[in-house]
């Protein structure tokens, strides 16, 4: 082998080898690369995540936004609210003491956390100790605190007050005709009077349950409206909200009963067979009418609150996107499938308030009902 010949193999040799080392490094800095994009990645999720949580969950303060600067730190837009705590006597103090949970506040000595958006007693430090199941095991002093879904509720309240105090006195002054945004109202409240009361409990009895069922109406409505707005509240999501509610129909239901839907409840089979012959039957159907009595009224709260609660981390689900996909499909896709979605949402929001109203009139019928029938029966 000549010495050109050597030489040409040998560079051959050396740029194969430089190409092999430049290939590694460019391998190794790509999957650094791609673990850190994985590493972001995953951070941006689990952020995400968080965010669409603390929006379902109930606060002590009413922020309108936030946002982080360069230097990492949170700046919050809204205003505080009073916390008021029972712990050996009554503890009132702004929600700013705690700056959104990041630091302790200090109150007559006392000192008091949030952890998991609930207020403990703790010591200067915010120490926080947890059992085996890894439940907090300081001590809790009873919350009166108004928060955010308080302040909701309490709005909503107000507007519903002036809007149909305005409507009553349109109806005094213009003869019995509405004016102004009552013209509005009074198709809504017709419609609930004609189509939902008078069918489902009768015109003897409707007039009684009236009031609850336009007030149920209007307030489960606007709720879940207010819900659809950027200020980032879910009063219909809580579900000690539709528990309440749901606990209304119940007592009224039960509380206005008549002797026929006791009976209903009781005795099922009534005069249609002898009774010596009804006791293996009721060994099993009484059971049943007694615990439909509670379970009409939980569907009634987990209905309304599965409903909305899905709906707005759907809503937030999908805006998240937006931020993982960061392209011009996904992020426009991500766009377009939110805006449907909140459209729908409207929907929803007036669907849920109408079948919460109708299934409640639908029970308070059940518990008016009256068999003037049987005598009748009896005496042929």
């Amino acid at each position: 082998m000549s010495r050109s010949t050597r030489f040409i193999l040998l560079k051959k040799q050396t740029l194969f080898l430089i190409i092999l080392l430049l290939s590694g490094v460019v391998f190794a800095k790509e999957k650094q690369q791609s673990t850190e994009n994985l590493s972001a990645k995953e951070t941006q999720k689990k952020e995400i995540k968080d965010y669409i949580l603390h929006h379902l969950q109930d606060s002590y303060d009413f922020s309108l936004f936030s946002y982080t600067n360069d230097d990492g730190s949170h700046v919050y837009f809204g205003f505080p609210l009073p916390i008021i705590l029972w712990d050996n006597g009554l503890k009132v103090f702004s929600s700013s003491k705690f700056h959104h949970g990041e630091t302790v506040a200090e109150v007559d000595g006392n000192y008091y956390t949030i952890n998991h958006n609930k207020i403990y007693k703790t010591d200067q430090a915010g120490t926080i100790t947890h059992d085996e199941d890894h439940h907090a095991t300081n001590i809790a002093p009873l919350d009166f605190s108004i928060t955010k879904g308080v302040v909701s509720i309490m709005f909503t309240v107000m507007l519903m007050f002036f809007l149909f105090k305005s409507l009553a006195n349109s109806y005094s002054k213009n003869g019995g005709i509405a004016s102004g945004a009552g013209r509005f109202f009074e198709p809504i409240v017709l419609y609930i009077r004609d189509d939902i009361a008078i069918p489902n409990i009768g015109e003897k009895h409707y007039r009684k349950y009236m009031s609850f069922l336009l007030t149920v109406f209007f307030f489960v409505w606007f709720l879940n409206i207010l819900g659809l707005t950027p200020l980032g509240i879910n009063v219909t999501g809580n579900i000690a909200v539709t528990f309440c509610l749901a606990l209304l129909t119940f007592l009224l239901t039960n509380l206005t009963g008549t002797k026929d839907y006791w009976l209903h409840i009781f005795d099922p089979l009534g005069n249609t067979m002898k009774w010596y012959a009804k006791i293996p039957l009721y060994i099993i159907l009484i059971p049943i009418e007694v615990l439909g009595i509670f379970i009409k009224p939980f569907s009634l709260l987990i209905r309304l609150y599965a409903n909305m609660q899905a709906g707005h981390i759907v809503l937030m689900s999908l805006i998240g996107l937006m931020f993982i996909f960061k392209s011009w499909l996904g992020s426009p896709l991500s766009f377009g499938l939110a805006f449907a979605i909140s459209l729908i949402e409207v929907l929803v929001a007036l669907l849920q308030a109408y079948i919460f109203t109708m299934l409640s009139a639908l029970y308070f019928g059940f518990a008016s009902e009256e068999h003037e029938h049987h005598n009748e029966i009896e005496t042929h």
